[in-house]
């Protein structure tokens, strides 16, 4: 089957470089279908879904957005039309990646479309801001991000040589591309992570798999939880071991692995089994300004680093509790086919016995604020292992599995 690439930008502006694409795309023996999501100029190339079509499905007609020009509207209205014009488009298979281009603007936009499609379609988004910190525009999305490295704008030796890299690369990712399937036929089920628990994770992988179990795994630093939870929502994971959780803690302390204000209540108010650990909750993340110091406030405190930049401040009993209850708070959503699980002689390897963090009063403090905070009726399970222990893990994963196929029966 020939592949489509939709090109999809302010053709006013960048009307030349995507015929140079839709040229290249066409050399490699693809078809391209271009979308034009400029306003105000005067489109210079033939397009195949022009500019008013895009902005009737986002809800306005051209002549409105026109009448009193404003960026901020035109640019909701053409995502918003763009969205549903290429949601459309992937559900009849009549494109198989997308490329987007642009500036500042023509980023924001065409990333804004992009987290709006479905996991596993290819998104390349050619930009001028893609060497910086691209957080903001992939978000929680597959987006690939390529730097253009000079501005968009005309045609030369050098812009031509990263277009022809774009059209191949998205070529590419259309002609490799594959749906999102999992063989086994059963719940799949996403596992959050941190590093001080990969041993346990990695366990809990292999046990899932002799069982028949395919698992996702997310490194819970903020975008990691977020994109767990997305999946969620869209019914591709349908239960969750929740194993790490320090980017509760780092939301708590403004640690730099943070999580946003839904992380863990999707699970709950989806319905999903979950069996949560407090993992990783014994430490912050923190960024450091100068390499290898110790922040006033942690002088105080049992501490590690992760590498010269980030410092490991161990979480006292009063920062576990505040922590613990937060996790509570946020459970409440979660009282059904929901179990916590408690590891009491560590909840990661830093705060094993040996461990860089081991402090068996800041651990008892956290024992005492699960018994005395969480939500009724989760049930609670304690067991004196560390997080990382077998045991434990078998334990977390037969629970699991015993609430998925309650469940399902």
């Amino acid at each position: 089957m020939t592949k489509c690439i939709a090109i999809l930008a302010t053709m006013d502006t960048k009307g030349a470089e995507c015929a140079y694409l839709r040229e290249e795309v066409e050399k490699l023996g693809g078809q391209t279908l271009l979308i034009d999501i400029g306003v105000v100029g005067v489109t210079s190339i033939a397009v195949d879904i022009n500019k008013e079509e895009v902005a009737s499905q986002g809800g306005r007609s051209m002549a409105e957005l026109l009448e009193n020009p404003s960026r901020e509207v035109a640019s909701e209205v053409m995502v918003k039309g763009s969205i549903a014009l290429v949601k459309t488009l992937i559900t009849e298979n009549k494109i198989h990646a997308l490329i987007s281009l642009g500036g500042t603007q023509g980023t924001n936009n065409g990333c804004m479309i992009m987290q709006d499609l479905p996991y596993g379609f290819p998104k390349i988004m050619l930009s001028t801001m893609a060497s910086g910190d691209t957080s903001n525009f992939v978000g929680i999305k597959d987006i690939t991000m390529m730097f253009s490295v000079s501005d968009i704008l005309g045609l030369n030796p050098f812009s031509r040589c990263i277009l022809s890299n774009t059209a191949g690369a998205a070529y590419g990712m259309a002609q490799a591309s594959q749906q999102i399937e999992f063989s086994s036929g059963k719940t799949v089920i996403g596992i959050s992570n941190l590093g001080v628990l990969t041993s346990g994770t990695m366990k809990a992988i292999d046990l899932l798999n002799e069982r028949g179990y395919e698992s996702i795994v997310f490194h819970a630093i903020g975008s990691g939880g977020r994109a767990m939870e997305q999946m969620m929502r869209e019914g591709i994971i349908k239960a969750v071991f929740d194993f790490g959780l320090g980017d509760i803690a780092d939301s708590v302390y403004e640690g730099i692995r943070a999580a946003d204000d839904t992380r863990l209540t999707v699970a709950g108010k989806l319905g999903l089994p979950q069996v949560v650990v407090p993992g990783g909750i014994d430490h912050l993340g923190i960024m450091l300004d100068e390499p290898n110091t110790v922040p006033e406030k942690y002088k105080d405190h049992l501490y590690s680093y992760h590498n010269p930049v980030i410092f490991v401040p161990r979480t006292n009993s009063e920062e576990i509790t505040i922590i613990m209850q937060e996790i509570a708070n946020r459970l409440e959503h979660s009282k059904r086919k929901t179990v916590f699980m408690l590891p009491t002689r560590g909840v990661s390897s830093y705060s094993a016995k040996g461990g860089a963090l081991y402090d068996p009063v800041s651990d008892e403090a956290l024992h005492q604020a699960v018994r005395d905070l969480l939500p009724e009726p989760i049930k609670l399970i304690e067991m004196e292992n560390n997080a990382e222990d077998e045991a434990f893990v078998r334990k977390a994963v037969d629970t699991l599995i015993d609430l998925i196929e309650d469940q399902d029966k």
